[in-house]
């Protein structure tokens, strides 16, 4: 994007620009953004409900929220207000639910991202996608054998270094998750990432459903 104009947003220079500008406002109104790179035109927060982004408009003063988990991308909100919108990153980053997140921040459209995780989303389109793609051929019979299982598809599907990852919580990339590679026919090893002392575990073929079952959701 090109640069801000600085007759649009002269509250972003004094402090060093928009992540400097973030930071100062979150802490005078007692919000916690997180750390924040600084110098950027746009500014990148990490959360536990995905991604978000700050990007200001260049015709005129207005800044953009957008919230990004892997495949998908919803802009939920814009604002000309910056303690308004500090005010929003901060409710979302502490987990503030949508629907009083809704109530506070009028700005925010979260119509169409709350529909889309109430309908499944973003995980059944990551299942559909890699299902069908030609690059995962390798993986499909084992993602086809853990899409089967009505508890596994919840799960938010990747695919890393050739072993499937299955993660609980599609927002939260520190949530339960787990590693599966294919070793052979009827063998696979299963890793339970983030676990103490966690190392790969061979697990038969007739054992790996439940494996994964007690591994995510603890049943």
């Amino acid at each position: 994007m090109a640069s801000p104009r600085n007759d649009l947003y002269p509250d972003l220079a004094p402090p060093g620009g928009l992540g400097a500008a973030l930071q100062e406002t979150a802490r005078l109104g007692g919000y916690d953004v997180g750390p924040l790179p600084l110098g950027s035109e746009v500014a990148h927060v990490g959360t536990a409900r995905g991604f978000l982004t700050v990007e200001p408009a260049a015709e005129r003063r207005l800044f953009r929220l957008t919230v990004h988990i892997p495949g998908f991308t919803w802009e939920i909100g814009a604002t000309d207000d910056l303690r308004l919108l500090v005010e929003a990153v901060g409710l979302w980053r502490h987990g503030t639910a949508y629907e009083e997140m809704a109530a506070r921040c009028a700005f925010l459209d979260l119509g169409e991202f709350v529909r889309a995780l109430e309908a499944g989303e973003p995980t059944a389109t990551q299942w559909a996608d890699l299902l069908s793609a030609e690059f995962h051929r390798r993986q499909r019979n084992l993602l086809r054998r853990l899409h089967a299982d009505e508890v596994l598809r919840t799960m938010f599907p990747t695919v890393s270094h050739g072993a499937v990852r299955l993660r609980l919580e599609p927002l939260d990339p520190a949530s339960r998750q787990v590693l599966v590679h294919e070793e052979d026919a009827g063998r696979y090893a299963v890793l339970r990432v983030g676990a103490p002392r966690a190392t790969w575990e061979d697990v038969r073929g007739a054992n790996l459903i439940p494996t994964l079952r007690s591994a995510l959701t603890g049943t």
